[in-house]
């Protein structure tokens, strides 16, 4: 087997990437229909995307995006509560709804044939919610306790959002998706239908259908469903607040006993992937491989893990699609008897020494073989490639720029990874948080007592 599989991976970076076979239109109503053909199972997924997510909400109402996602799975004027899923479920298929900062999207995986009732149901669901004040009662009690759960049940968790928090002073990325707790609880009937009324509307909403279909039959089924619904007249052009120039270094500290693992967080803004100027976040992918990919290949797994055993994590993270500035991380755990602050002063000096040699050229052509058989590897997955459409499409990502993607990060070079690092990896853009358990408590001196 070892035999058959090295050629294929030598050979891999000579292999022509062929684009998606994707074919757009646009209804009347301002709905945009991306289908993608893969006829190698009689299956199909269906999605709907809102350009509508959490940094979209109104001041005072955090998680009223992820809130009302879940009041869609009630009732509809021809669904009873939980109908939809349990038809879904019927069909021998899948459903589920996910929330972001820029996005909301729902969607089915069934047989091919069963295309035509998921656009029924969702567009139904586009139109017709109908709500109960019990239903505001329930849904509210079910988002709070996810947030006990994912949020405040979890050390990390709190440390990311204070993060979020410092690194944001303006923008709605410093809210988190959820909401904040005090907010949440005031959540009420008249604020979820309102972000309904004017978000959840054709002109604001992507049909994404991936699979074995036909991409005229599609674009005839969505006249027919999608069609009927009308354009929200009310509906502006998307609008963020921006975020001031960071001008210092931040630094906060998060104490808790639940944390067993010290660490620390770097953060810094950096640039998204922008709509014919992809090459700084293709840069940036590179450079978050480079740093803290592999701990046996990156620069901090090297030194740090290896050479001086100063930590037993490092990693680095870098996610590129989003409508506005997003962050580049990179996060170190020490070892047993080493500080968070020497730690940190490591970290620093291995990115310094970085920022002076830059890329060593076999770890570029590593880090370009493997994403390109992660790009190959990912058209197997069509579900996937319907996601990777959705985000990229409700972020303001074209679908020329997705196809594009493969072919710009592998003509990514070494001056590129080091001018991009060398405009990112700046203390005033930066935010660095310890995580921390509280230092024990000192024991009182025993005082002395005379006879």
């Amino acid at each position: 087997m070892l035999r058959l599989l090295l050629p294929a991976l030598i050979w891999l970076p000579a292999i022509a990437m062929a684009a998606d076979e994707v074919t757009t239109y646009t209804l009347d109503n301002g709905m945009d229909v991306v289908v993608i053909e893969d006829r190698r199972a009689p299956v199909v997924t269906h999605m709907v995307w809102y350009r509508a997510g959490s940094a979209d909400e109104p001041p005072g109402q955090s998680g009223v995006a992820h809130f009302l996602e879940h009041l869609l799975f009630k009732a509809t004027d021809d669904l009873e509560s939980g109908e939809l899923s349990d038809i879904v479920a019927a069909q021998g298929g899948s459903d589920n709804a996910f929330t972001s900062f820029d996005y909301t999207a729902y969607f089915q995986r069934v047989a091919a044939d069963r295309l035509e009732l998921m656009m029924t149901l969702e567009a139904d669901r586009m139109n017709d919610i109908r709500l109960t004040p019990e239903d505001i009662v329930t849904e509210r009690d079910v988002i709070l306790e996810e947030r006990s759960q994912r949020v405040d049940s979890s050390p990390g968790a709190i440390a990311m959002e204070q993060l979020r928090a410092t690194q944001y002073l303006n923008h709605r990325y410093g809210v988190p998706i959820i909401g904040w707790r005090h907010e949440m609880e005031s959540l009420s009937m008249e604020d979820a239908l309102d972000f309904y009324d004017l978000y959840y509307s054709p002109n604001n909403a992507i049909l994404i259908v991936a699979g074995d279909v036909d991409p005229e039959e599609v674009l005839e089924l969505a006249r027919q469903h999608y069609g009927p619904i009308p354009a929200e007249p009310q509906l502006l052009e998307r609008f963020r607040s921006e975020e001031p120039p960071q001008l210092a270094a931040r630094r906060l500290t998060y104490e808790d006993p639940r944390v067993a693992q010290p660490y620390l967080v770097r953060s810094y803004l950096a640039p998204e992937r922008d709509p014919g100027a992809q090459e700084k976040a293709a840069a940036l992918t590179y450079l978050a491989e480079l740093l803290g990919g592999s701990p046996f290949t990156s620069a901090l797994g090297q030194a740090l893990q290896f050479d001086e055993n100063i930590a037993v994590y490092t990693g680095a993270g870098y996610g590129g699609v989003s409508l506005d500035d997003t962050t580049f991380s990179i996060s170190v755990a020490p070892s047993d008897g080493v500080d968070l602050a020497t730690a940190e002063t490591r970290m620093d000096a291995v990115i310094a020494e970085f920022l002076r040699t830059g890329p060593d050229p076999d770890a570029m052509e590593r880090i370009r073989t493997r994403l390109r058989a992660q790009e190959i590897y990912a058209r197997d997955n069509v579900q996937g490639l319907a996601r990777r459409y959705g985000a990229a499409l409700t972020s303001g990502l074209t679908v020329e720029d997705v196809q594009q993607w493969p072919e710009i990060l592998q003509a990514v070079t070494a001056e590129d990874v080091l001018a991009v690092a060398a405009e990112v990896l700046v203390p005033e853009r930066s935010v660095t948080a310890y995580v921390t358990a509280p230092a024990p408590a000192e024991e009182p001196a025993e005082e002395e007592v005379s006879q």
